[in-house]
């Protein structure tokens, strides 16, 4: 009778360490990440190693994936029943995927200590009805690069953010800038809807308006004209900007840039390290705050995020894992590899993120100003974009339509492609 008891015993014993071992083998996590740049990728591969070295009963998989096709690749895994468990994404892709049912909810899997050190203003990007559905780890401010030299020696005043130029003095100083085939700003607008909505909350801009019904309308206001007719009037009526960038990716712009074509080009944070790697020798760069506007220096942003598949059978190891990867100490070695901020308060306060070389100071400083993108928890946001915003403002900066036939498109075109999601 007691011989039964032990091998009782014994099951029960096996079954409460089911949850991390299948049979006599490990549990394995496959962690899909996009990190491309080779600092990034080697940060990411070194904290996959130490979490495996430490942890032999659960065991994770790095999965090298890819921006340009993160999206399709995804909901073709997530409907083949083939997703990794643990997904490395942007918060403006997660909507139709947390609303679909294919991410987990991570409000009861994540530990208090990574709940309160990203601020709420972080969490608010991945949040959806009332799950949050991704970790906001990593976020970049749009910021402007000058040619430090141009810029001395012209004589105008450098902005900082403290003081920094509104977008009327913006628009005056590439005006002085310009000349002789010279240019005071290269707009890089091949994606012209995220950097001209982000950059519109320091205008006040809204554009989407939830009502009291829940349902999201486009309203095309004064204050969402800032930023677009700044744009363009520096290209087609002061031509400040150059034309022939419009249409072209940040990095296309950084051969003219280092030829002294253009005094400034708008980037994100991380292009920092495209241009301290590919400078020519003895170029002068700096990092300048973004114009401000009726609501200062606040800009939208869609931070990098950490996902757990709905279908994984291991969320609670694989919510352990995103803990360990973003510990403040690990958060600032991702960081530093992606050359962009840290959304936890520890990591940010990080001294090696706080030096002036190559404008660390100029963005940490920007990130108590930013906010969530606009429009990326609107269901219906990516074919608005894609299929009526992107040719809108793409035909507004070339001049081939006016403001009036711009505002028409964004609501009225658009209204209808949000109406067939909120039925």
């Amino acid at each position: 009778m007691r011989a039964r008891w032990i091998v009782v015993l014994m099951l029960l014993l096996a079954g409460c360490t089911s949850h991390t071992t299948s049979g006599d083998r490990p549990v394995t996590l496959r962690f899909q990440s996009l990190a491309w740049q080779e600092e990034s990728v080697a940060a990411n591969k070194e904290l996959v190693k130490e979490w495996n070295a430490d942890h032999p009963d659960v065991k994770v998989e790095y999965v090298q994936g890819s921006w340009d096709s993160v999206h399709d690749q995804l909901l073709t895994s997530f409907e083949g029943g083939e997703a990794p468990d643990i997904i490395h994404d942007a918060s403006d892709d997660l909507a139709d995927f947390a609303y679909g049912g294919y991410l987990a909810d991570l409000t009861d899997l994540l530990p208090q200590r990574l709940k309160s050190d990203i601020p709420q203003r972080s969490w608010e990007t991945a949040t959806f009805d009332d799950g949050v559905y991704g970790v906001p780890f990593l976020q970049e401010p749009r910021v402007l690069i000058a040619n430090a030299t141009w810029l001395k020696e012209s004589g105008v005043r450098i902005p900082t953010p403290g003081h920094p130029w509104s977008w009327a003095e913006f628009r005056q100083i590439t005006g002085r800038l310009s000349g002789d085939g010279k240019y005071g700003v290269a707009w890089p607008l091949k994606e012209p809807v995220s950097a001209t909505l982000n950059l519109s909350l320091s205008a006040g801009g809204q554009l989407f308006h939830r009502g009291a019904d829940g349902k999201v309308s486009i309203r095309f206001g004064k204050a969402d004209e800032t930023v677009p007719r700044t744009i363009h009037d520096q290209a087609n009526t002061d031509h400040s900007a150059s034309p022939t960038t419009l249409g072209s990716g940040g990095s296309d712009t950084l051969p003219g840039f280092f030829g002294g074509k253009y005094a400034m080009v708008p980037l994100g944070f991380s292009y920092r390290q495209q241009i301290a790697q590919q400078a020519p020798k003895g170029f002068r760069w700096q990092v300048l705050p973004a114009p401000a506007g009726a609501d200062g220096l606040t800009q939208g942003v869609s931070p990098q995020t950490l996902s757990v598949a709905e279908d994984s059978p291991h969320k609670k190891e694989a919510a352990a894992f995103v803990d360990f990867l973003l510990q403040p100490k690990n958060m600032v070695r991702l960081a530093l590899g992606d050359w962009m901020l840290p959304t936890g308060t520890q990591a940010l306060a990080d001294p090696a993120l706080h030096t002036a070389k190559d404008g660390w100071a100029t963005g940490t400083a920007l990130a108590s100003h930013l906010r969530s993108a606009p429009g990326q928890s609107v269901r219906g946001y990516p074919e608005w974009k894609d299929k009526v915003a992107t040719p809108a403002f793409q035909e507004y900066y070339s001049g081939a339509i006016d403001l009036a036939e711009l505002r028409k498109r964004l609501e009225d075109d658009g209204n209808l492609v949000l109406a067939r999601y909120q039925r």
